[in-house]
């Protein structure tokens, strides 16, 4: 469902293209009145204000009036892109972009290198493992012969530190449950233990082999538990998170030596707060609470016997804090080894017996190398403006692998040398372009209240700037979440055919820091709306595009965004994808897993 749905959203964004191109034909086709939509006169009466709600009907998608009105829309929509002239050779040329061979980083394990890779035929995720870095790439476990229609999907999720043992989930179709099993790399087969389909979190497994961490979700909430190698699940036991509800998110991670273990409990998705807890596992110690009454995030890694804490407290930008692990809940002990800058810290990594630290500086990414108490050392040069996935490595092996791309650049896998300072490419999507073809800049504009937006615009490089080019403006806003340049099929199809493809960094994501989230999420999310319209207004000023050539696409959050563009302006845009969005803000917490996004955008429950 999801793979087909995202498929489909794809097609449809290049679409627009010839749909903007060939606007006389569109717009008649547009004339025919779409599908009526029968009203209800629900109306109730919230904190003293009369809500007007026809539409409520539509809440239960599975009613068969609902299913009967979804029908009826798709089936004129489609009416209306069947005409698209084009719709075959985009289809082809889409396709060529995507099926392409694809990889993830890899996990170095005893000297084992494995990962998750899809060739271009395939249709899911292959687990596979590398002798060395020179060696062959062997199969270990692939899903596809598990189901007719291949959908069912395989998830790396831990490895032992002898390469000998391998943890993975298998997903059927689209579900958010996973099954959890151990295969043994040796013998390439499953182990006998399975924990049974249900919403996990992470998983550890202790450098003996003897069991492992995992967290799983429960209808109470979030648990993490310990499973024995060999014992009923059922009988696992509970380690932590008793007392915390449903809107919490708990993660566990065991330390690279296996003795302690860190909790960190998340309150609610894009949460302000976080909580952190330790335990010494080897040695059977209480669990500490090294913090728990700060309004601030914070994330935790351990090397030795030094936690080390990426926290927002007193630095919106990300500051980095060291402390002994035995002093850990001693808030006066904490040592501050790398101050908050003007670039925000968006991770680290413990690699080599050094800190590497991911900074966005303006929306460009750095890596940048300290050691343990916080000395700079150097930065890993990048080919170009792009982003860099977070970094992964281990703290007692000099090697670090990262990936790197941009709008026109597919992802390349890169392996860092910690002791040579030197990178070489692992592994690289070979997609079929010519990125020397495209140019992407940066620019800034100007919002409602004047606060300064950046903006990336790609296109074909010597593009003819006449007012009238095609122009697709996206973006998201919220949940602190970061927009950065990197590879998109649907951006570069979009270019080829002589698109401008627009991207505005809106407050309420992470780009500068929690001050930014902030400044676009609660009462102040009109922010973001104004942001999006100056950037709109912005491309048709600087002679990129006109209101009849603009088109702006938005999904989930970036669906409220477009939605909320198209009702305030509508005279700015000649099309809109508007995909899974929210738009009733009043009852949007009643459904699904909705309810934890309320810290970012409040509840009509709480006035």
């Amino acid at each position: 469902m999801r793979g087909s749905r995202g498929q489909g959203l794809r097609i449809g964004f290049v679409l627009l293209l010839p749909l903007l191109l060939s606007w006389g034909g569109a717009r008649a086709q547009l004339l025919r009145k779409p599908p009526t939509t029968p009203t209800d006169n629900v109306k109730e009466v919230l904190h003293g204000v009369e809500i007007v709600d026809p539409y409520r009907w539509l809440e239960d998608q599975w009613d068969p009036k609902t299913r009967a009105w979804i029908e009826e829309q798709n089936a004129y929509t489609r009416a209306l892109l069947d005409t698209v002239a084009g719709r075959e050779w985009i289809r082809r040329r889409l396709t060529e972009l995507m099926k392409v061979e694809a990889i993830g980083l890899p996990v170095e394990r005893g000297g084992r290198y494995f990962f998750a890779k899809r060739r271009a035929d395939q249709e899911q995720f292959v687990l596979y493992m590398r002798k060395g870095r020179q060696g062959l790439d062997e199969v270990l476990i692939d899903p596809h012969p598990w189901s007719p229609d291949h959908t069912t999907s395989v998830t790396l999720l831990d490895v032992s530190d002898d390469g000998t043992v391998l943890a993975y989930g298998v997903r059927q179709g689209g579900e958010d449950e996973i099954t959890i099993r151990l295969f043994d790399v040796e013998a390439r087969r499953d182990l006998p233990d399975v924990l049974p389909k249900g919403r996990y979190f992470g998983l550890s497994l202790t450098p003996d082999k003897s069991g492992f961490y995992y967290t799983r979700h429960t209808p109470e909430g979030p648990r993490v538990y310990f499973h024995r190698r060999g014992e009923d699940p059922a009988r696992d036991r509970e380690i932590f998170g008793r007392g915390y509800g449903v809107d919490k998110i708990i993660n566990a991670t065991l330390s690279e030596d296996g003795r302690y273990l860190l909790f960190t409990v998340s309150h609610g998705a894009g949460a302000r707060r976080t909580e952190i807890y330790l335990q010494d596992v080897a040695r059977g110690g209480p669990i500490l609470t090294v913090v728990n009454d700060i309004e601030a995030r914070f994330s935790g890694e351990i090397a030795g016997d030094t936690l080390y804490l990426l926290t927002n407290w007193n630095a919106p930008r990300g500051r980095l804090l060291a402390v002994n692990v035995q002093d850990a809940a001693a808030r006066d002990r904490w040592r501050e080894i790398i101050p908050q800058s003007s670039a925000v810290i968006n991770g680290f990594a413990l690699v080599g017996g050094r800190l590497l630290v991911n900074h966005l500086e303006n929306v460009q990414a750095r890596v940048r190398i300290f050691d343990p108490d916080g000395k700079f050392l150097a930065e890993i040069p990048l080919p170009t403006i792009g982003s860099v996935s977070s970094v992964r490595g281990r703290w007692t092996s000099p090697e670090a692998f990262y990936a790197f791309s941009s709008f026109h650049i597919p992802t390349t896998i890169y392996r860092y040398d910690v002791s040579t300072g030197t990178s070489e490419v692992w592994a690289t999507l070979k997609v079929p372009i010519r990125s020397e073809q495209f140019e992407v800049k940066q620019v800034w504009y100007e919002s409602r209240d004047g606060t300064r937006i950046p903006m990336f615009i790609a296109h074909a490089r010597g593009l003819k700037l006449d007012g009238a080019r095609p122009t697709l403006l996206t973006g998201y806003g919220g949940f602190n979440v970061s927009l950065l340049p990197g590879f998109s099929a649907r951006a570069l199809l979009w270019m080829e055919l002589g698109g401008v493809y627009a991207l505005p960094n809106l407050r309420g994501g992470g780009e500068f820091g929690e001050e930014w989230h902030r400044a676009g999420m609660l009462e102040k999310k009109q922010n973001v709306f104004d942001d999006f319209l100056a950037a709109a207004e912005w491309l048709i000023k600087n002679g990129y595009t006109n209101p009849s050539r603009l088109a702006i696409s938005g999904g989930s959050n970036g669906g409220l965004l477009v939605g909320a563009a198209l009702t305030q302006r509508p005279e700015l845009f000649a099309a809109v994808v508007c995909s899974y969005p929210l738009l009733d803000m009043i009852r949007y917490h009643r459904f699904l897993v909705a309810r934890f996004w309320i810290p970012e955008y409040g509840s009509s429950d709480d006035p």
